[in-house]
């Protein structure tokens, strides 16, 4: 049985007006990309690449000038479809207190299903589940400003998961969180995506991020400068530090010991396969 496919962008072109130039900031000319159903997949690239433009197509934030993005075979051009896309792809972002609008964290998740008219009672499950989903759920009743920026970014989630989307699009959800902050929002959707089936499109700054990925796109100026699974886009290490990105300390070290004269497996990208790898190396 195909895949079927969450994301379908054919031949995207999109600008943005320029405030001290004639000519419009140009940010696509021509993109094609495709996202299957049940994927994690993690968009890279430094600032002004096109990867938060990317994310705000996928939920009809933003519309395309010249080409389609269809998401789960709906057209975002089709202003009759805007509700059944926003609450097909759920969107996540960077500073979670944008996205608080409760004194209390169970009504807070309760505000998007509240207005897409959900009825009370499948309103109360659906906020039990979503908290429970992402771990918050003994803190239901806690007024949010209260929590930790990862308990905050996980109730934002939540609020998310609460409208039951197909994919969730998140854009730099970690940008602004302490390394535990950061591990939590990753468990949380790592969890939705194998258990719940959840699509995830996640941008990130993050390398350690990214290898926890299926896949893994690296945009430069507006174009996919290489798409693969972490093991494939990471041992590319001149490639990617031409557009201006790291690599994982794994691979950094890895890649100077290889151009040492070592010869350790490119693609060990986890610390304890690095580990492994170097242990291997010394015990031979």
């Amino acid at each position: 049985m195909a895949v079927q496919k969450a994301v379908t962008i054919s031949d995207l072109h999109f600008a943005y007006p320029s405030q001290t130039e004639a000519e419009p900031l140009r940010i696509f000319d021509g993109l094609d990309l495709a996202i299957d159903e049940g994927s994690f997949v993690a968009v890279l690239g430094h600032n002004g690449c096109g990867k938060s433009t990317l994310a705000k197509h996928l939920n009809a934030i933003l519309l395309p000038e010249g080409g389609s993005v269809h998401v789960f075979g709906m057209d975002t051009k089709d202003e009759d479809l805007l509700l059944d896309i926003r609450r097909t792809v759920g969107m996540v972002f960077q500073n979670p207190d944008n996205q608080m609008v409760a004194n209390v964290v169970e009504e807070d998740v309760a505000f998007a299903p509240e207005n897409l008219g959900v009825p009370s009672g499948e309103i109360r499950r659906r906020v039990d589940d979503a908290l429970k989903a992402v771990g918050m759920y003994d803190y239901r009743k806690h007024a949010p400003h209260l929590l930790s920026g990862g308990q905050k970014q996980r109730v934002a989630i939540a609020g998310v998961i609460a409208m039951q989307p197909r994919c969730i699009v998140l854009d730099e959800p970690t940008a602004m969180l302490d390394p535990q902050g950061r591990e939590e929002v990753m468990r949380t959707v790592e969890r939705l995506n194998r258990e719940k089936g959840i699509t995830v499109v996640l941008i990130t700054h993050h390398m350690t991020e990214a290898i926890r990925a299926d896949r893994v796109i690296v945009m430069d100026r507006g174009k996919i400068l290489t798409d693969g699974t972490p093991k494939q886009v990471f041992p590319q290490v001149e490639l990617l530090k031409s557009a201006g990105l790291s690599v994982p300390a794994t691979t950094q070290l890895i890649y100077a010991l290889n151009e040492a004269g070592c010869a350790l497996p490119p693609d060990a990208l986890t610390t304890e396969e690095c580990a492994q790898a170097l242990y291997a190396m010394l015990k031979a």
